[in-house]
C-alpha cells in the first residue's frame, strides 16, 4: 500500500502544469487530479499534460476527467468523437446496452491515449420528467431496469480499455429539481419510494470501484446535511446500499453547500466520505484543503489501495470495428440540405 497520499483530488488552472502548481501537487500529494476543457487542446499537449502530473508527484497518479459523452464532455471534436446525449442514444439504438458498451470502451479508448485512467461515469440517476436540464439528458433512462443495464454496460466498457469507472451520484440526483452547481436540491419523496427506486440504482451496482456523492438534501433520510456532509446517508450508502468502493465528493466547490471550501471537505470526510473531489485548479482554495485533508488512513487507505490496484492494460481490440459496430446500432443522420 502506498502511503502519504492525501484525501483529495486537486485540478490544474491551464493546458499546461506551472512551477508553482508542480511544487504543490509534489508537497501535498493528492490521491489523484482532475481535468477539464480548460486544461485540453490537442492530443500532444494533454498528453504531456499527464505526464507533467504524475512526474510532479513521482508516482502513477490517477488522473481523472468527466468524459460522460453529449453535453458532458470535455475532449470534443476535432481531435475526439463527438457524442449523443445518453437518454437520446438509449432511445434511438437498436440494441441500447450493447451501443453504451461500446461507448464505453471507444471513450476509454481515447483516455487511455492522452494518460487519462479514471472516467467519472456512469450515472445510475434515474431520470423523470422534472429532473433538472443541467442533468436529464445526461441521465441512462428512466426506469430502473434500464439505467442499471446500460449503466453496468458503461462500466464495463470503461474498464475494458484500461479506464476505471467512478459510480454517480450516489444515492441519486435524479429527483434534483434544481441544479447543485448553484442551490441545494432538496427531495421530499418517501423513504419506502427512495429505496425502491433511486437507491436500489445504485445498490445494483455497488461492486463498482469508485463513487461520487450527491449534492442533495433527502428529507426522508436527513432532514439538515445534504448526502455529501451527511453522516447518516454515507452510512446508508455503506450499510444499505452496500457500496465498499472509495467514495468521493461531488466537486465540493459546487454552492449546493455551505461553508467555505475548506469546511466543506472537513464536514464531507467527517461524514465519512473517502475523498474530498476539488476542480477549478484555484491555488487558495486547494491551499486550504491540502491543510484540513488528512492523508489516508484505515478502511479509506485499503479502499483506495485496492482502487489503484484495480488498473490495468486495454484488452485487445481493434477501435475502428468497435465504432463500425457502433454506429450500426444508431439510426442514419438525417441528410443535410
Amino acid at each position: 500500500m502506498i502511503s502519504g497520499l492525501r484525501a483529495v483530488i486537486f485540478g490544474c488552472a491551464g493546458p499546461v502544469l506551472s512551477a508553482a502548481e508542480g511544487g504543490f501537487f509534489a508537497q501535498s500529494q493528492p490521491w489523484g487530479a482532475i481535468l477539464f476543457a480548460r486544461n485540453i487542446q490537442s492530443p500532444t499537449q494533454l498528453r504531456a499534460l499527464t505526464d507533467d502530473l504524475r512526474a510532479a508527484v513521482g508516482r502513477d497518479m490517477p488522473i481523472l476527467i468527466d468524459q460522460e459523452g453529449g453535453r458532458v464532455q470535455r475532449m470534443g471534436p476535432p481531435h475526439w468523437r463527438d457524442w449523443v446525449p445518453a437518454l437520446d442514444q438509449g432511445a434511438q439504438a437498436r440494441d441500447p446496452v450493447r451501443a453504451m458498451y461500446l461507448r464505453g470502451r471507444l471513450l476509454a479508448a481515447e483516455l487511455r491515449d492522452v494518460g487519462i485512467d479514471v472516467n467519472c461515469a456512469p450515472l445510475a440517476d434515474i431520470a423523470t420528467a422534472q429532473t433538472h436540464s443541467i442533468l436529464r439528458n445526461r441521465c441512462y433512462g428512466s426506469t430502473l431496469a434500464d439505467v442499471v443495464a446500460r449503466a453496468r454496460a458503461m462500466a464495463e466498457g470503461l474498464m475494458a480499455g484500461g479506464v476505471l469507472p467512478v459510480l454517480k451520484h450516489i444515492p441519486g440526483h435524479g429527483r434534483a429539481l434544481r441544479d447543485s452547481h448553484l442551490d441545494l436540491p432538496v427531495v421530499d419523496a418517501p423513504e419506502a419510494e427512495l429505496r425502491a427506486q433511486d437507491f436500489a440504482a445504485f445498490a445494483a451496482l455497488r461492486d463498482l470501484p469508485l463513487g461520487m456523492t450527491a449534492h442533495l438534501l433527502y428529507r426522508a433520510i436527513d432532514a439538515l446535511d445534504p448526502a455529501t456532509t451527511s453522516a447518516r446517508m454515507i452510512r446508508l450508502i455503506r450499510e444499505e446500499i452496500g457500496f465498499e468502493g472509495v467514495l468521493m465528493t461531488d466537486d465540493i466547490s459546487m454552492q449546493a453547500l455551505s461553508g467555505s471550501v475548506a469546511e466543506r471537505g472537513q464536514a464531507a470526510l467527517q461524514a465519512g466520505c473517502d475523498l474530498v473531489l476539488h476542480c477549478n485548479g484555484n491555488m487558495a482554495e486547494m491551499e486550504a484543503l491540502a491543510d484540513i485533508c488528512p492523508t489516508l488512513s484505515g478502511g479509506s487507505a485499503v479502499r483506495a489501495a485496492t482502487v489503484l490496484a484495480a488498473r490495468r492494460a486495454p484488452d485487445a481490440s481493434d477501435t475502428g470495428a468497435l465504432a463500425a459496430e457502433y454506429h450500426s446500432l444508431m439510426p442514419e443522420p438525417e441528410p443535410q440540405p
